[in-house]
């Protein structure tokens, strides 16, 4: 039985994980998102991948604890979870986690992998592993640290706090809260503006800003190659083209930018 239920439309995958009762990574759901994230590698028409439950409860209470063991088929399980969180990360689709209930361990640590998280006021974050006596294995650790700096991550991973939308925003664990009553208009209005890029814009910015936190000048050489080879491009001389004509770089810009946008693409599809 499927575990994901997805629907294409106009470039936006939606993938709601269904696994009652509380949507545990089992080895069946995890191998189940790493076939449906091979399958977009060749994939441009896919621009935004969204991953939501089906649960009003839990988005995913965390990895199935039945595999985590000595076993050739837990230890295959687990490294299997870690290729999951890996793929994820790998996107070159811009993937979202919306959250809309309780995310910890695993749970947790796919919405980290994701490139972009909301969530609501019945949202909940966690990574309490030490609780049954182990780290975390899905880079949780390594995402609290990088998000959080030293003190912070140390103390969230020792003690497994809970944390609100709100204060997962705080800590970098999401990337903003948004009341769920305004969830659906917040997306739809994000898609709006995303549905006007390509694939390649993703991947463009994810390389940067990848490389930018590793080593700024590797970022900065990345950035500058991908500014130059991007000027010789006739699509963006077009733009530019009609970006001027529209009342571009003149006083317009100080009350009217988006105006001055919007009828660029208006002159851009005469």
């Amino acid at each position: 039985m499927c575990k994901l239920n997805i629907t294409r439309n106009d470039g936006i995958a939606s993938v709601v994980i269904n696994n009652p009762p509380v949507n545990i990574l089992t080895i069946d759901l995890i191998n189940e998102v790493n076939v449906f994230i091979n399958s977009l590698k060749n994939d441009y028409g896919t621009k935004v991948v969204i991953f939501k439950s089906a649960n009003n409860q839990f988005f995913s209470a965390h990895l199935d604890l039945n595999v985590i063991n000595g076993t050739e088929e837990g230890q295959a399980a687990c490294i299997e979870f870690s290729h999951m969180i890996n793929n994820i990360k790998e996107m070159k689709q811009l993937s979202i986690a919306v959250v809309d209930g309780v995310a910890r361990g695993g749970g947790n640590e796919f919405i980290m992998a994701c490139d972009l998280a909301y969530g609501t006021e019945n949202a909940v974050f966690a990574q309490p592993e030490l609780n049954v006596n182990i780290p975390t294995g899905g880079q949780g650790a390594v995402q609290f640290a990088r998000r959080m700096g030293k003190n912070k991550a140390l103390q969230a991973l020792l003690v497994g706090t809970d944390f609100t939308a709100q204060q997962a925003e705080s800590l970098n664990i999401i990337t903003q809260f948004v009341p769920r009553a305004e969830m659906d208009a917040f997306l739809e209005q994000l898609f709006q503006v995303i549905g006007n890029f390509e694939v390649r814009d993703v991947v463009m910015y994810k390389e940067i800003i990848a490389a930018s936190i590793k080593d700024e000048g590797a970022g900065t050489e990345i950035e500058l190659r991908y500014f130059l080879d991007r000027a010789k491009e006739e699509k963006t001389q077009t733009i530019i083209a009609a970006f001027l004509k529209s009342g571009g770089q003149t006083d317009r810009e100080a009350t009217d930018f988006q105006g001055v946008f919007a009828d660029t693409a208006a002159e851009l599809t005469l």
